[in-house]
């Protein structure tokens, strides 16, 4: 087994060496670089800001209050550098948001599952609406990747009727039209706003296609893994059972699509048969960053308007590139030394710019945090200005001095 995910890995790393992505005709978004966005979970409920922890931390199976080899038990084999937290914390989203920041991330695509109060989705709902203000407030950009799976679920429930489903539909992307699509921050393709949608469970291509006839404002959409009537093109997502078979498949069929969202990934080690939720998808081992580090500079060569990485924090699958104690700031400092390879190279901050921001969420978290000077290092960050940044946490982490009696 462990020879086959060798083998697997070194074809996939010799595919993308021999196949440079083919489509030097495909779109680009406004700004004529390749964006760099990562798939985002804004699902995670933490004590203290919850007054319980979420079934993404626990599955039902384990107990972030237990500490084992002195780190939190959490529903992952990976853990969180900054500890299991809450995704409405402000401070967190803060953290997270300057750390893609500092790493050349230009934003997020956020994993959105409408707008009705069923199971957890109000809860995402809210958190999200708490990530777009601080993706406003620092200068970041986002898009959506609508679950439309959640549709039979609200059909089962009762919460929408069978022939509502393509209304249904309609109108959460009518909600976003008038709530998000507008905004500055939210990415645009072929100067449309960008939307995605997850799985094949949700709506038919039918559906998708009536969905469209009668909205407004057009988007930019694009399906999973293959482009559906209504889409402009596919996005990629990554497949453990067969990584090699699912990426060549990807390549072949999107080759005469207008766009096409490549994936990066840099390992799927799930924890879903050990939390007993169902079998494993299978296991794509880490591998030292080589291949994650060949997918992007392959997807970021290839011209597409935007690589999407997965993800910045799917704990359960282990597909993170938020920092961990196990990887460290490795994979977004690979991130980091790419973007200024092929999107900037005047792109200015250094590894140790990347570990700026969890210095401010500490000093935030602090008993007598200083907040007016920490949102002046904030500025300096969202300006790429990371010294000034650094000289105002080396300031404030330095111990008053003492007076001198008289």
């Amino acid at each position: 087994m462990i020879r086959l995910r060798a083998l697997i890995v070194f074809l996939l790393a010799m595919f993308l060496i021999c196949h440079p992505a083919h489509a030097q005709t495909r779109t680009k978004n406004s700004d004529n670089e390749p964006l760099i966005l990562v798939h985002y979970m804004p699902w995670f409920s933490a004590k203290p800001i919850s007054d319980r922890w979420g079934w993404h931390w626990t599955m039902n199976a384990f107990d972030p209050e237990k500490l084992v080899d002195g780190k939190p038990e959490i529903a992952a084999h990976l853990h969180p550098l900054i500890g299991p937290y809450d995704s409405a914390d402000p401070h967190v989203l803060e953290y997270q948001l300057l750390t893609m920041k500092m790493a050349g991330i230009s934003g997020v695509i956020v994993d959105w599952y409408g707008l009705q109060d069923h199971n957890d989705y109000a809860v995402l709902h809210k958190n999200t609406l708490k990530l777009v203000e601080q993706i406003e407030r620092l200068g970041m950009k986002f898009a959506i990747c609508y679950e439309d799976q959640t549709i039979p679920v609200l059909v089962k429930a009762g919460k929408v009727r069978e022939e509502g489903r393509v209304n249904h539909a309609a109108g959460e992307i009518q909600w976003m039209t008038e709530n998000w699509f507008q905004l500055t921050s939210y990415v645009q393709v072929n100067q449309k706003p960008l939307l995605l949608s997850f799985g094949q469970t949700g709506l038919t291509d039918a559906e998708w296609s009536k969905c469209f006839e009668h909205m407004k404002t057009p988007v930019s959409y694009l399906s999973l893994h293959h482009r559906r009537s209504s889409a402009i093109g596919a996005f990629d997502w990554p497949i453990p059972a067969d990584a090699l078979g699912a990426y060549e498949r990807f390549q072949k069929e999107s080759q005469d699509w207008p766009t096409a969202i490549p994936v990066v990934f840099p390992r799927f080690v799930d924890i879903y048969a050990e939390a007993k939720v169902g079998p494993s998808y299978g296991r794509v081992k880490d591998d030292e960053g080589k291949s994650f580090r060949m997918m992007l500079e392959t997807g970021l060569k290839s011209g597409t308007p935007l690589v999407q990485i997965a993800t910045w924090n799917d704990w359960g699958e282990g597909t993170i590139i938020e920092p961990s104690h196990e990887y460290g700031y490795r994979d977004l400092e690979t991130v980091q030394s790419l973007v200024r390879k092929h999107v900037d190279r005047q792109f200015t901050p250094k590894p140790a710019d990347l570990r700026l921001p969890i210095q401010i969420l500490g000093a935030r978290r602090g008993p007598t945090a200083n907040h007016s000077k920490l949102d002046e290092a904030v500025r300096h960050l969202m300006e790429n200005r990371p010294e000034q940044a650094r000289k105002i946490l080396e300031e404030m982490a330095k111990p008053p001095e003492r007076t001198q009696p008289k």
